[in-house]
């Protein structure tokens, strides 16, 4: 068996790497707004800041939270009595969630993206109206979670995949509408929607795609850089579903290959052998100074020229929750 190749890495002996840069990438305006919710709680109020789940689903952007103070629960029974701020995380709670915190008398903060309370607006919107609800999305995800638990059990009905699609019974007799998950890939989602909407012509869409702006703008420069490069580096934790979308559109355009990684350690160098093209982009919870720092370890092995590619440009912005704007009172 051939020995896996080695990258050389004395000064004189680097080889070429052209790295495309995908934009937009990283940070989503929800991810701003959520991780700035957490933050100025703790100018505020001090620490201990409670945050129910994960605020975004990156380690880096955790673990450097809980180094200010920031104490993270799966559930609000983890949280003691106390006056301190308990923040619901970007990707939304079930109506059960605040319901407990105000029975408890918590001082509840809710970090929801602003996106994803669009759509359980729309599916409360549709529930008064008399239609059963088909989301799309993965189960057990917290975002999937949160928009299930806005309406009563039975009001919406799960499908995950084109085999849900094509068999999924509704109740007999009763309109129909459909919502997704904001952090899906644009193009499996189509394929879904199709598949409902020749089964049931009558199905009631989103206004506006519920699919977010920052997901659908990622997955864009993706599949603009993927067909160009040896191997493309996503930067994202293992659970963050936009993340994941992103490796996949990345195969799916014709990158060779197409890896999620959460920062440069993580890197397996022996994976990539001698490339001389690499697509770098990052999830909407990955900050960009874990794509800088990935860049600096490929800079170490090889002599490294960057360009970027731009699908996109975002100017988004949502305010922070009513209780920490300027304006609400110390």
């Amino acid at each position: 068996m051939d020995a896996a190749p080695t990258l050389p890495i004395a000064t004189g002996e680097k080889p070429p790497l052209h790295i495309l840069l995908c934009a937009p990438r990283g940070f989503c305006a929800g991810v701003v707004r959520a991780i700035d919710a957490v933050e100025e709680a703790l100018r505020r109020h001090g620490a201990p800041v409670y945050v129910r789940h994960e605020i975004v689903h990156n380690k880096y952007v955790v673990d450097a939270l809980k180094r200010k103070g920031a104490v993270f629960v799966e559930e609000l029974s983890d949280v003691p009595d106390t006056s301190a701020p308990v923040i619901f995380s970007a990707h939304g709670v079930p109506k059960s969630v605040p319901a407990e915190a105000s029975g408890r008398r918590l001082f509840a903060i809710d970090a929801t993206c602003p996106l994803v309370t669009k759509v359980h607006r729309e599916a409360e919107v549709h529930h008064r109206k008399g239609r059963h609800i088909l989301l799309i999305g993965h189960r057990g995800h917290p975002e999937v979670v949160g928009t299930m638990g806005q309406l009563p059990e039975g009001a919406i009905t799960l499908v995950e995949t084109p085999d849900d699609a094509r068999a999924v019974m509704p109740p007999v007799g009763v309109l129909l509408a459909y919502v997704t998950q904001t952090t899906l890939s644009v193009d499996d989602t189509a394929g879904l929607v199709a598949i409902l909407r020749a089964r049931f012509p009558d199905l009631a869409e989103p206004h506006k795609e519920d699919i977010c702006y920052a997901t659908t703008n990622r997955q864009e420069a993706v599949k603009q850089v993927a067909p160009r490069v040896d191997a493309l580096i996503v930067v994202g934790a293992p659970n963050s579903s936009n993340s994941q979308r992103l490796r996949e559109a990345a195969e799916r355009a014709g990158c060779p290959r197409a890896v999620l990684v959460q920062r440069a350690a993580d890197i397996d160098w022996s994976a990539f052998g001698p490339i001389a093209r690499l697509g770098l982009t990052a999830g909407a919870s990955a900050p960009e100074v874990l794509v800088e720092e990935i860049i600096d370890a490929f800079a170490q092995r090889f002599s490294v020229t960057v360009d970027t590619v731009t699908a996109s440009e975002e100017d988004v912005f949502f305010p922070l929750p009513r209780a920490l704007r300027p304006d609400a009172a110390e």
